[in-house]
């Protein structure tokens, strides 16, 4: 080769580098995740998350970099850490770990695309128009309307005695209709629900002491992020009143919970996993649908029924979609 050859092709490979290595900058997306939860806690559900990610083309350290928030238990920070993530440039957030997360996102942006989970309904939030058609940069995934469902299941197992109690969480987002939506499920079963108000985790214990006080025959926990993080607490609680309760995620059950039902939490993340994926290749929020869940699991904890004294009915038991003995 000649020397001028030789020149002119060095010149064109350094030419060529820098574009080659924007290119594949370009490949890496860039999205956050944003979760009132902590991130131990997470862990499973999070792999969810990147198995869905990965039905779209999309992996971590690949083609993808995820930065992360975990609130942590502490939601009143959602809303400084959906604003780093804003900073930082994401090209999309997945708002995890309960409605505040989603609404926090909501707040912090109005462009870039957000997925979101949540246990209330997001129209009434106001994250989306509808849930067929969103609208706006939100969408994701609403398990919701399964408070009159568990409280069926709470007087099947205790049909007699005094009134249920709810648990709720005053602070939560659509707390008072998830409140009206427990009476009015037990004014239809003749039972009177009495709703307990706790926003941290010192206002859970005076909650079970005022349980006790009111003598309630059991109890339904709300499925916020504030329960679902003290639900170690709350479990420990209601063994120490010795009161029945019913959650919606299964891992209150395996901590000692007495029954769950609810929708299966894994596979709502790894549906986030595909819609931010999705996003990332081009569609837009506002033209996918809400999802939401079609299959729930009932959970039942024997061990916990037996210390409470409580014989679970048969045709509760054969309904159970996992028995822990």
């Amino acid at each position: 080769m000649k020397r001028r050859e030789f020149i002119t092709l060095l010149a064109g490979l350094a030419a060529a580098w820098p574009l080659a290595a924007r290119a594949q900058q370009r490949k890496t997306a860039l999205i956050g995740v944003l979760s009132g939860r902590s991130p131990d806690e997470s862990a499973q559900l999070m792999a969810a998350f990147h198995a869905g990610l990965g039905e779209t083309g999309y992996f971590e350290d690949r083609n993808l970099t995820i930065e992360q928030r975990w609130a942590e238990g502490r939601e009143d920070r959602l809303l400084e850490l959906a604003a780093e993530l804003v900073n930082r440039g994401v090209a999309a957030i997945a708002a995890v770990g309960g409605a505040n997360s989603a609404l926090a996102a909501k707040r912090a942006t109005s462009t870039i695309p957000i997925v979101f989970s949540s246990g209330a309904d997001p129209v009434k939030l106001g994250l989306v128009a509808s849930l067929n058609r969103p609208g706006g940069n939100v969408t994701g995934v609403a398990q919701f309307g399964l408070i009159a469902k568990r409280l069926e299941l709470m007087h099947e197992l205790v049909p007699t005695g005094v009134g249920i109690a709810f648990l709720s969480n005053p602070h939560y987002p659509n707390a008072d209709d998830r409140s009206r939506e427990a009476q009015k499920a037990g004014r239809a079963l003749g039972r009177e629900v009495v709703i307990l108000n706790a926003s941290n985790e010192r206002e859970i214990d005076v909650a079970f002491a005022n349980l006790a006080q009111r003598k309630r025959s059991a109890l339904l926990v709300d499925n916020v992020a504030l329960f679902n993080n003290r639900r170690l607490q709350i479990v420990a609680l209601a063994t120490r009143y010795a009161v029945p309760a019913c959650y919606e995620l299964r891992d209150s059950v395996v901590a000692g919970g007495l029954l769950s039902y609810g929708a299966n939490l894994a596979d709502g993340y790894r549906q986030i996993g595909i819609y931010t994926g999705r996003i990332l290749n081009g569609e837009k929020p506002a033209d996918l649908p809400v999802m939401q869940p079609t299959t729930f699991a009932l959970v039942i904890n024997l061990k916990t029924a037996n210390a409470l004294g409580l014989t679970i009915p048969p045709t509760l038991l054969a309904r159970a979609d996992e028995v822990i003995e």
